[in-house]
């Protein structure tokens, strides 16, 4: 049967594989079809966040969102009516069909004057829901569609002065999580942005002076925003292919602290690029210890001390989660690891509001 409008709503916490099959055997029998995404304040993805999953994955819906802190009882006619009275103002017009893989559907379809249709209720054709993903986000990364991967995954930043070995931990990071299998196979690994530019300043110097060094490279204030936002935009690519973590060498933030080293001040406009990053986790490689290696982009051994110091500091003041790893090669990746592993079994998503069912 071809309905002119449909109706699939929920609160879509996160958005899995068995909502967008429910949405998509919901287009398939609606002229329009209306996605109602319905997000509580207590919880811990923003309602456009999910508006924006939801619209990506299904470009021919129409996807809504609206605040909706009313507990659920499904035994409570006046806490029905409250939901309906939301879910009406969010998706005026009249409806003709109301999709759901829940039990209530039929009850929801006669209170929008619609009729019901149930979809897959046993969780045959995707053995997934919300409760389960938030519980065990790892378990279901493999029900989980590319925007909602890179929202959710666990980023984790390895940062740290020069020549302290911070590409050689994130790196071995991203192999040793790989090496584990599975739905790990695919952790993600994001190189340095900065020093691909920096190569680039200083073949662009050599261009017109074949014998100059990385001491004749000099930078501009501008181009720091520059770095600070491709570094993020390549990090949000990787997170939506990868695994349930990301291994970066840099970030924005780290941006913040190398403008300073080379130019002296701080700059607003990177702060701004770093304060919309997802990081979860930061590890600091102190620089006692490992001797400085000079590979042609590198300078100022001296200023390791300071870099290490105003990584930490600034680390601490905008309450950014890391940890400092000192030792041996070694012992700081199982220190990682060890972090790593923590980081991954703390809760990822708040508790929704309580159901009464």
């Amino acid at each position: 049967m071809r309905y002119r409008h449909g109706l699939v709503l929920g609160k879509f916490y996160p958005p899995h594989a068995g909502h967008h099959h429910l949405v998509r055997t919901a287009a398939a029998s609606c002229e329009r079809l209306t996605v109602l995404v319905c997000a509580s304040s207590v919880e811990s993805v923003p309602l456009a966040e999910r508006v924006a999953w939801m619209r990506e994955v299904h470009p021919d819906a129409e996807v809504v969102g609206a605040v909706d802190d009313i507990p659920v009882d499904l035994n409570d006619p006046d806490v029905w009516a409250a939901h309906v009275e939301i879910f009406r103002a969010a998706v005026p017009g009249p409806l003709d069909v109301v999709f759901s893989s829940e039990a209530y559907g039929a009850e929801l379809g006669r209170r929008m004057g619609a009729a019901s249709v149930c979809v897959d209720p046993d969780r045959a054709a995707y053995p997934v829901s919300g409760t389960a993903v938030r519980k065990d986000p790892v378990g279901c990364w493999p029900y989980l569609a590319a925007p909602v991967r890179g929202g959710l995954a666990r980023r984790v930043v390895v940062l740290g002065a020069e020549s302290t070995g911070t590409t050689t931990l994130a790196r071995a990071l991203a192999e040793h999580y790989r090496g584990r299998g599975g739905v790990w196979a695919s952790t993600g690994y994001v190189g340095e942005y900065g020093r691909e530019f920096s190569a680039g300043k200083l073949a662009a110097v050599r261009s017109v002076r074949p014998d100059a060094t990385w001491a004749d490279v000099s930078f501009a204030s501008e181009e720091f925003p520059v770095i600070a936002a491709e570094q993020q935009a390549r990090e949000d690519r990787a997170a939506r292919a990868g695994s349930p973590v990301l291994f970066c060498d840099t970030d924005a933030f780290a941006t913040t602290i190398w403008h300073e080293r080379y130019l002296g001040f701080a700059s607003d406009e990177v702060a701004r690029i770093a304060a919309r990053g997802r990081q979860h986790l930061w590890l600091l490689t102190d620089h006692t210890g490992v001797d400085f290696e000079d590979d042609g982009l590198r300078d100022g051994e001296e200023l390791r001390p300071w870099m290490t110091g105003r990584f930490r500091d600034e680390l601490t003041r905008t309450g950014r989660p890391y940890r400092l790893l000192t030792g041996s090669r070694e012992r700081r990746l199982a220190e990682a690891v060890e972090a790593v592993d923590a980081l991954v079994g703390e809760a990822w998503l708040a508790d929704p509001l309580p159901e009464n069912r």
